[in-house]
């Protein structure tokens, strides 16, 4: 019989295990889970308490997730902060909850992990238990994939539908031949966008795995930084996570460096595996018109096409992304609200935005900037 547990550091689970059921996503992985922890972005203290369920059979690892307990709802990207207030005018307590995720990383992707249906689905049932047991509000599970998303239903929880903006390789021999398939008005914007950059006299350079250094990292993270000051925020990751990380994290990051006349003035960071390519973070010293676009999204498409990538995932949010060739891709949450009158009330809010969000799909697939489309 498997024994379950919840482990409040995930160093406490050996890391090839870990590995051999998360696979290649770089998130997931043990290295950028762990690392979130030993640097001190998640614990406690930020409001994030390590909880991960793991299903044993004696010392070897046949199921797992990453679980938090979390005191606030800041750094999950998909929002429900009007559910907390609706608590707390009713003098309930939303926080603490409980939370499946990648911390700070809207990435879509196995949140249940297994080496079989049996094992995922078993730990599914382990953990709303323990949920159900803890008193606390909810449980929440974020950005999981399709068949976890019909697990989790079937168990009870509420999906949510998002969306995201995903770019998809169709065999394209550089980036002339993805402009190519684009409208013409579509077609011409770009290229005036990166004329303006080019312009300005700004070139990119390349840098991933142990190409970056620590004077790299010092200045991407000084620029990371600036983008929360511009919007009177505070950055969730350290300088030291990034240092730490990208020391362990073989070749799965990617740091590109705008700079002029030899200075860098902007950088934006990715990660990346075998088959895409995760645009995460940017910033810049200073504003140069339309540098985001190019850092963000020109220079990232056509990184991924010679590198021969499947697609490069935009991020959070960004309905701008449409007209630079990024598709409407639908998101999935799911969550179990333990007081039954907010459980009916989240179950029809839900339902309704549901319905919103497929007109909303079906409108921006009526806008995709590629001919004839």
């Amino acid at each position: 019989m498997p024994s379950f547990r919840l482990h409040p550091a995930l160093a406490e689970i050996p890391a090839d295990q870990w590995n051999a059921l998360a696979g290649g996503q770089p998130g997931l992985s043990h290295a950028f889970l762990t690392t979130l922890e030993t640097s001190g972005c998640v614990a406690p203290r930020t409001g994030w308490a390590p909880r991960h369920a793991a299903l044993w059979e004696g010392e070897h690892l046949i199921a797992a997730m990453p679980l938090y307990l979390k005191s606030h709802s800041y750094g999950e990207y998909v929002f429900d902060w009007a559910w907390a207030d609706a608590y707390r005018r009713h003098g309930l307590d939303y926080y603490p909850k409980w939370l499946s995720a990648v911390p700070f990383t809207p990435i879509p992707g196995p949140r249940i992990l297994g080496r079989d249906a049996a094992s995922r689905q078993a730990l599914i049932g382990q953990v709303l238990h323990e949920v159900r047991q803890s008193g606390a509000s909810s449980f929440h599970v974020l950005f999981p994939d399709a068949e976890e998303a019909g697990w989790l239903a079937d168990a009870g929880l509420e999906l949510r539908h998002g969306v995201q903006f995903h770019w998809s390789n169709a065999g394209y021999r550089d980036f002339d031949d993805f402009l190519a398939r684009l409208a013409q008005p579509k077609r011409k914007k770009i290229r005036q966008e990166r004329r303006k950059v080019a312009d300005a006299g700004v070139t990119f350079r390349v840098l991933r795995g142990q190409e970056i250094g620590p004077e790299e990292w010092a200045f991407f993270h000084a620029c990371y930084s600036r983008t929360y000051l511009e919007h009177r925020s505070t950055p969730y990751l350290t300088l030291a996570f990034f240092e730490d990380y990208g020391r362990q994290s073989g070749d799965a990051c990617v740091l590109m460096l705008a700079e002029r006349a030899g200075a860098p003035i902007a950088a934006s960071f990715f990660l990346q595996d075998a088959g895409a390519l995760y645009g995460r973070y940017w910033g810049a010293l200073e504003y140069i018109p339309c540098l985001h676009f190019e850092a963000c999204y020109y220079q990232a498409i056509d990184y991924a096409i010679k590198a021969g990538l499947a697609r490069f995932e935009g991020g959070a949010q960004g309905e701008h992304k449409l007209s630079r060739g990024l598709e409407p891709v639908r998101t999935c949450s799911a969550h179990w609200i333990a007081d039954p009158r907010f459980r009916d009330a989240v179950a029809r809010f839900l339902a309704q935005e549901r319905g919103g969000m497929e007109a909303y799909l079906d409108e921006l697939s009526e806008r995709l900037p590629f001919k004839g489309e």
